[in-house]
Formats: structure tokens, sequence, C-alpha cells
């Protein structure tokens, strides 16, 4: 009785490329197929050793590929594709999700520049920190560094200030800013014809400034304005005394008079 042969309806054909080789029956061919129709050796040759050592050496897992795999035209994988070694594409790679479980990744280009987003109304998300070398540009401006200068002293048109920064520099100013804005109203005691005294204290200037003078008040006699050459202040502890050049001024004061003083009292 003769041996029963089953024969492939869709045959196995293998081609010879660069770097590798077939041969069948020790016979080299560019192509080779194969429907068990008959009894052959078939021998693949890659042109280098093959074994735990060699390098460049692919292992066919079940679900997986072991070694450097490198694609010089498009491929099409129907269904997930896990490599433990090296991928390397020589291509774009195009994806409509891509995802990464990495604790670093680095991407550079030989020219040109990385673009995020097709349009400027597209919006791109970091969900942790960013960590820049350089400087980064913002609609047209420059911006290299966030700085801390609390002074602002460098005046640079390319940073940016922390909150920290700004709130050391306003504090630094509140002294002056607080100074600026003092106006307060006092009536003032009748002495007697030259000499009217407030129970006031006059703010003092900081630092850079000129010392509160009778330039930073003015004083009212009945409703009239009293002119500054016609006078003089002095703190006396804890009152202000307004001493009056009658003969200037052209009248004297009495007890009926009402004298308001408005200016930079401390309070």
């Amino acid at each position: 009785m003769s041996n029963i042969t089953f024969k492939t309806n869709n045959p196995l054909e293998l081609k010879q490329g660069t770097g590798f080789t077939i041969t069948k029956n020790g016979i080299q061919s560019e192509t080779i197929t194969l429907d068990g129709s008959n009894e052959s050796v078939v021998k693949l040759s890659i042109g280098q050793e093959v074994s735990t050592g060699s390098n460049d050496v692919l292992v066919f897992n079940d679900g997986s590929i072991d070694g450097n795999l490198k694609f010089n035209d498009k491929v099409t994988i129907t269904e997930d594709l896990t490599t433990i070694g090296n991928l390397i594409y020589q291509g774009n790679v195009s994806a409509s999700n891509f995802e990464t479980d990495l604790s670093s990744a680095t991407h550079s280009v030989e020219t040109g520049s990385t673009k995020w987003g097709e349009l400027l109304s597209q919006k791109q998300f970091f969900t942790s920190s960013l960590n820049l070398s350089s400087s980064f540009n913002l609609n047209g401006n420059v911006i290299n560094e966030i700085s801390n200068d609390s002074s602002l002293t460098d005046q640079s048109r390319e940073s940016l200030v922390t909150e920290f920064a700004t709130y050391q520099y306003l504090v630094s100013k509140a002294t002056v800013r607080s100074y600026l804005r003092k106006s307060f109203v006092h009536t003032g005691s009748f002495i007697d014809s030259t000499t009217i005294r407030f129970s006031a204290v006059t703010a003092s200037a900081p630092d850079g400034f000129v010392e509160t003078t009778e330039n930073d008040f003015m004083f009212f006699i009945n409703g009239m304005v009293v002119e500054n050459d016609a006078l003089t202040i002095q703190q006396n502890s804890s009152n202000l005394d307004l001493s009056l050049d009658t003969n200037s001024l052209g009248y004297i004061v009495s007890v009926q008079d009402e004298i308001i003083g408005l200016g930079k009292f401390n309070s």
C-alpha cells in the first residue's frame, strides 16, 4: 500500500532577499514553493552563526519576537505586537492614539521644529511638571526664565516673576504707598493769637523721601486757606503746633475762629 500524501491548497512561498538565502535539496533558488507534495530539504541561511551568543538574532516565540527588529517598508499588524528587544523603524509612525509607560522619553528630529497641534485653538495638556532647559516663545515673545528676584532690579523683558517675587516687592513698597496715601483732617485748639495746636503727629517720610514739611498740609481759618508762606509747623511731643505770621496774614486769630488742618498727619 502506498503512502498517503497531503497537498496544501494554499502553498507556502519563500522568497530570497538581501542577507537571506534559500536552498532546496542543496540547490539555491530565488523562490521556493512548498505544498507538501514531495519530500525536500529546505535550508534558510542568514549569513552568520545562530547561537545563544550571536548578535542580531531573532527569536520567534508564541506572541512575541525577541531580538533587534528593523523594517524598511510598511508593516501592518492586525493584533498586539510585543518586542523584547529594540524596535527600529525607518519612516513615520502614525497612530490614532499613542500611549507610553516609560520612566523617561526623548524625542528629537534631525531638522526643523516639533509641532504640537495643527491649529492655535487646539490645547495641549501636561498632567505633571514641565522642565525646560532653554527659553520658550509665547506669541512672539521670548521668555528665558521664571524669576524669583523680589527686587525686580534686572527689569528684564524676557522674564516672568513668581508670586513670591511679586509679593515681596509689593511688601517692600508698602511703607511708601502708605505714606503717599496719608491724608487726614484735624481741628486745632486755640493757644494764643498766633499759635494753634493739633493733637496729632505728622507722618514720617520713608527713606529716599524729603521729610514732611508745612508744604504737605493745608490749613483753613473759618474756611479760608492760609498761605504756606504765612505759617510754620513744629512737632511738640504728641502735638503739632501751627505758628501764624499775623503780619503777613493781616489779621490775628481768636478763640472763636475755627482752624482746620488737612494733610500728612500720621493718623
